[in-house]
């Protein structure tokens, strides 16, 4: 299977006279889960958003597959992104959704699945916080997408619907390129093939979880 690589590149946001990024490298290919970790307000969630186009950067430099894409609607049918609210509308029946976002080529894969089975009669402003999660990230794995851009998805999870959504993520990264950011960094070091830690605006590129603590970002015994 052809590997698709997605290049973000020479990432500069200023924001007055503070830096808030600065020439951010990060290349993700089909396979790889890519964690980014770093403490509050080191600009994990704006990077997402500005790969994503919903912020501007002062400079930014997006490539798939070598070709740029400049223009924001070129990068939809490419990349998925996991906002941190919940996006389905609460009126929307769970089958709705599915339709509304699954190729019907996939939707019977789709609902092979225990927990999406457990759901399929409900509306969406029915189920738990858990369940809705699980939906969400499992449409955004299961779109057209080359590319998902997970935004802090464990936020407020138990941890046994953790465990089915990291399954779910490395079973999807077969033939996708995931990059997550969350605080919970146990999960994210726990699926991730490669860890990227922001700090200072910078992104610094990490060959051993080791480097965690050596940086500031965890202290000794937490890994």
């Amino acid at each position: 299977m052809r590997k698709h690589i997605l290049e973000v590149d020479s990432v500069q946001m200023h924001f007055g006279f503070k830096s808030i990024l600065s020439d951010v490298y990060l290349k993700c290919e089909t396979g790889d889960i890519i964690g980014v970790l770093g403490k509050n307000g080191s600009g994990k969630s704006t990077l997402l958003k500005i790969i994503f186009g919903i912020i501007q950067a002062d400079f930014k430099c997006i490539r798939i597959d070598g070709q740029v894409k400049s223009k924001t609607k070129d990068l939809f049918p490419h990349i998925s992104y996991l906002i941190q609210e919940n996006f389905i509308p609460r009126h929307f029946s769970v089958k709705k959704a599915i339709l509304l976002s699954i190729e019907n080529n996939t939707i019977v894969d789709f609902y092979n699945d225990a927990i999406i089975q457990s759901i399929q009669e409900k509306k969406i402003f029915q189920l738990s916080g858990g369940e809705l999660r699980y939906l969400e990230i499992k449409l955004m794995l299961s779109n057209a997408s080359k590319f998902v851009l997970l935004d802090e998805p464990y936020n407020g999870l138990a941890p046994i619907i953790i465990e089915k959504i990291n399954a779910l993520i490395i079973q999807k990264a077969k033939t996708k390129g995931v990059i997550i950011t969350d605080h919970n960094y146990e999960n994210v070091i726990k699926i991730s093939t490669k860890l990227l830690l922001m700090k200072d605006g910078k992104m610094h590129h990490l060959k051993a979880e080791k480097e965690l603590i050596e940086k500031g970002y965890l202290k000794a015994g937490m890994i």
